[in-house]
């Protein structure tokens, strides 16, 4: 086991020990290659999620990894994550203080993984590192926050509700590849 890996399991076994953070459901960690060049950031898990312990495996993660596939790229290639690593009720949206307290598990999730580009999923992922931005302006567009390169997307649940969300969500996508390697030649110039 490599040593990446293994500050990522310390890291889910600390969150698992955790008793300050809200939310009892089940722990849904991350999954996907850890040497990734893209590590996407959603909000929070939904009921399927919950019940696997995987993310991004409803019908939004579905249209996620069809979507990888049509720019050439597998779900394994990438590493999947949330900012909130337990499902709220209902589905409800994440409440600011939630997302404060798993704020230092994801920072450290996001250092230990080191990717090119941060590929954001909807909005909450998205103000997590762009506090001002606004979805339907920003998305589909590269910043750099510190150290990180951050591309905001439509979340593939939003891209669901209807035709012209869905041609916001596939564009972006399909400039996902590009973004990547602006990413790469500028991080390789810091």
């Amino acid at each position: 086991m490599n040593e990446k890996q293994k500050k990522l399991d310390s890291l889910r076994r600390e969150i698992e020990s955790d008793k300050n953070l809200p939310l009892s459901t089940n722990l849904v960690f991350g999954e996907g290659d850890i040497d990734c060049k893209i590590l996407f950031i959603g909000e929070a898990p939904g009921e399927k999620e919950d019940e696997t312990g995987r993310p991004f495996v409803g019908r939004a993660g579905q249209l996620l990894t069809k979507s990888l596939e049509e720019i050439g790229l597998k779900r394994e290639d990438v590493y999947i994550t949330n900012i909130v690593k337990r499902r709220p009720p209902m589905n409800r949206d994440p409440l600011p203080e939630e997302i404060l307290l798993y704020k230092p598990y994801l920072t450290k999730q996001i250092e230990i993984i080191n990717p090119v580009l941060i590929a954001t999923l909807g909005r909450f992922s998205m103000n997590y590192f762009l506090p001002d931005a606004k979805i339907m302006k920003d998305q589909g567009k590269l910043f750099r926050v510190k150290d990180f390169f951050v591309y905001p997307i439509l979340h593939p649940a939003a891209a669901l509700r209807g035709n012209t969300m869905m041609a916001v969500f596939k564009e972006s996508i399909k400039k996902l590849p590009k973004a990547v390697e602006k990413a790469g030649k500028l991080k390789s110039t810091k």
